[in-house]
């Protein structure tokens, strides 16, 4: 496993003669791009990690040109060092992707490559400490000179060199890959290969295996930071002989793994303006190559400002900008603000020292698990230190053979928030440990209250057991039945054919975090293609398995019916003249049966509850229309022989009450028109003079109009209904 320390140096010996040109055994892309595939997976892999201590070298193999430091030398013609060991940036990326087509020769010896590759490393690392590794990608249908492979082999042992060949079609009965009618002087030429990589204790597979494990996620190993180190205490040391003290670290067992965020940049207009000394990978060394005739605009990072501003009828525009520093903090009390000098700022803080101390005892069937806060974190012995380990370890076996859990208060640093945390022993067949998580406090817990599911209380008090919102023992025994034909916990399988978990853990991979990896590795090397779908691995576990659902069918079945679950028909598309009303307990008409007409004339005096009341009872456009009449000239006229805005809080009540009515009933045309013209008459004066006051109030209530976001039906975007606000 690499550790944040080491170093790498890794050299990739890329095959580009002719014959990788090619396309074989149905497959629709040719043998190189093939194997690109896997190189640009783990170039953009490195890349991504941007540490300087990660370099690489391409070689190609069998290049119409020759390009080495041996190239003076019979063997080694048509090897090029495409790329020299470095860091590899955006530019190098890109470039790497034009260097890397076929060729129109298959001359080219695999094994002087590998020479090549060796002397890269030997030069670059000399005789500091790396992890050196070399990768050759080949079809093995070029010639290849054995003679000196011995001396090969025992120099990539002497430099501890990691030898990884992967083959293009190479026979691997493991993995179920075997080509037919092989070549013979491919299938020598692999059986070569295969005794260097075991001479050397390398990796010798089939390219086919390397290019679908590409699809499963690397997880990357992150470096252990100790959130706590310090003393776990039971009573207090200093006064009490008799207290407990260990000496204890604490580490996260358990932290969200995020996806990378995205920062913002520009298109430079001049990168060599001062300005621009910011800049992405894009524009870094080597970018001369990747200008805009490239088709590579520079990037320039954004950079925020903020400004403070306060209220002073002096300064243009009635405000004045202030510094940062002349601001004092603020604490809202009410509808006013209490400040804090910074002298007394203290005050708000509560102070506090680091320390670990245990608080209380819980049976462990007495703990909720719903009261967890937080992510998981793991408390050790400190090491080194065997005392510590024996005490803690004498802890953990109490508490598990108690079967309770522990309840301590952790400061993890001074003038740090202090926490309450639940201490669970846990042991396992190579080490024992606490696992603490975060507990609430009593303003933490939201003690919402909702009514039983299996049993009905009504309003005098009497507990019914049997209703019709309560499911009887069939319907219950029915959907345990189904619940219990969907259980993925025993529907995966083990390596032996054995029952097992279908989702365990570490086979279940975050599809956000993942997939913006994969989109972006893929943009880095192909900035024109489009972006391949997701890996299957990702998508696997966002749908029950078809065995399953197969498998879950008949009790499906029969819960439907015990059920007397019936499909709804689904609405008819156009326009809802009609509404559901809703209905009295008898069922019966009230309307009717008082002799209510329906409605055809609003009273100025009842406006909103006849022009909703007239609306329930037609479906007419004719009527909808009419009363949306009626209504617009009430709205005129309340403002029109309003004094002062007296009237102006029932038009808008009116108004709104308009709005909302005709877009439920998809007819938002109707308001929009009338919405328009009352804008017009009031911005002119034409309703008793000026009215201005009516339009803010508009404005401020936000009854302009109805657009396509609130209506399908309109026909009014959104941009035209912001714009509507404005007094032109």
């Amino acid at each position: 496993m690499l550790t944040m320390a080491d170093k790498e140096a890794t050299v990739y010996i890329v095959d580009v003669g002719a014959s990788m040109g090619e396309r074989h055994h149905g497959r629709s892309e040719t043998d190189l791009d093939w194997a690109l595939r896997y190189v640009w997976d783990k170039i953009t892999s490195t890349v991504a990690t941007g540490r300087k201590t990660a370099t690489l070298g391409v070689v190609g193999l069998r290049t119409d040109d020759t390009t080495n430091e041996l190239d003076s030398e019979e063997g080694y013609a048509h090897i090029s060092v495409i790329q020299p060991i470095s860091q590899i940036l955006m530019p190098d990326l890109r470039s790497l992707r034009s260097a890397l087509v076929p060729s129109s020769t298959n001359s080219g010896d695999a094994i002087s490559a590998l020479v090549i590759a060796i002397q890269m490393i030997s030069t670059y690392c000399k005789k500091l400490k790396y992890r050196r590794k070399i990768i050759l990608l080949t079809d093995a249908r070029g010639s290849m000179e054995t003679e000196d492979i011995d001396e090969i082999t025992k120099k990539i042992n002497e430099d501890n060199i990691e030898l990884v060949i992967l083959g293009v079609d190479f026979d691997d009965p493991e993995y179920g890959v075997k080509e037919e009618d092989k070549d013979p002087r491919k299938a020598q030429n692999e059986e070569t290969l295969k005794s260097l990589t075991e001479t050397c204790d390398g990796v010798f597979g089939t390219l086919q295996q390397a290019v679908d494990e590409l699809g499963i996620p690397r997880i990357k190993s992150v470096r252990p930071v100790p959130s706590y180190k310090g003393q776990l205490t039971l009573g207090d040391p200093e006064k009490y002989d008799s207290a407990m003290s260990i000496d204890v670290e604490r580490y996260p067992r358990t932290m969200v793994a995020k996806p990378p965020s995205a920062s913002q940049f520009v298109t430079a207009s001049n990168p060599a303006d001062g300005d621009a000394s910011i800049q992405s990978s894009a524009t870094m060394a080597g970018s001369s190559d990747l200008g805009p005739s490239a088709g590579q605009a520079a990037l320039t990072s954004v950079r925020n400002a903020r400004t403070y501003q306060i209220e002073d009828s002096e300064a243009p525009g009635g405000k004045r900008d202030v510094d940062r520093d002349d601001l004092a903090k603020g604490y809202e009390y009410g509808r006013t603000a209490v400040h804090i000098s910074e002298t007394d700022e203290n005050i708000t803080k509560l102070e506090t020292m680091a320390s670990f101390d245990i608080i209380g005892f819980v049976p462990k069937d007495k703990y909720e698990r719903y009261m967890h806060m937080s992510t998981t974190c793991i408390v050790i012995a400190q090491r080194t230190n065997d005392k510590a380990q024996m005490a803690l370890s004498s802890l953990i076996h109490a508490l598990w053979e108690l079967e309770s859990y522990a309840v301590a208060r952790l400061v993890t640093k001074d003038d740090k928030s202090p926490l309450i945390v639940l201490l669970a022993p846990s042991i396992e067949a190579d080490y024992e440990c606490l696992l603490d998580v975060q507990l609430p406090f009593a303003e933490d817990v939201r003690s919402y209250r909702f009514p039983p599911l299996d049993r009905v209380q009504t309003v005098s008090g009497k507990v019914l057991t049997e209703h019709r919102n309560i499911p009887t023992r069939e319907l219950q025994d029915a959907m345990d039945t189904y619940v219990d034909s969907m259980d993925l916990s025993t529907f995966g399988r083990d390596d032996e054919g054995n029952p097992a978990e279908f989702m365990p853990i570490e086979d279940t991979f975050s599809p956000v975090l993942h997939r913006i990896d994969q989109c972006v590795r893929w943009r880095a090397v192909h900035p024109a293609e489009p972006i391949p779908p997701p890996y299957e691995i990702l998508t696997r576990f966002s749908r029950p398995p078809d065995d399953l659902v197969e498998q879950a069918s008949d009790p499906l079945r029969d819960l439907i019916k015990i059920a007397d679950v019936k499909k709804v028909s689904p609405r008819q598309k156009g326009r809802k003249r009609a509404r559901d009303r809703t209905k009295p307990l008898s069922g019966l008409d009230v309307d009717e049966l008082l002799g209510r007409e329906k409605r055809t004339k609003i009273s100025p005096e009842n406006a909103v509850p006849e022009f909703k009341q007239m609306l329930e009872t037609t479906e007419d456009l004719g009527a909808i229309q009419d009363a949306s009449k009626q209504m617009s000239v009430i709205i005129e006229n309340l403002i029109r022989h309003s004094v002062g805005d007296s009237g102006y809080g029932r038009a808008i009540e009116a108004l709104n009450a308009m709005r909302e009515e005709l877009t439920a009933l998809e007819e938002p045309t109707l308001y929009n028109d009338f919405v328009r013209s009352l804008k017009n008459k009031l911005l002119k004066g034409d309703l008793g003079g000026d009215r201005r006051d009516m339009w803010w109030e508009i404005r401020r209530n936000r009854v302009g109009l109805v657009d396509k976001k609130l209506s399908s039906r309109s026909e009014v975007s959104e941009e035209e209904a912001a714009q509507f606000y404005t007094s032109r």
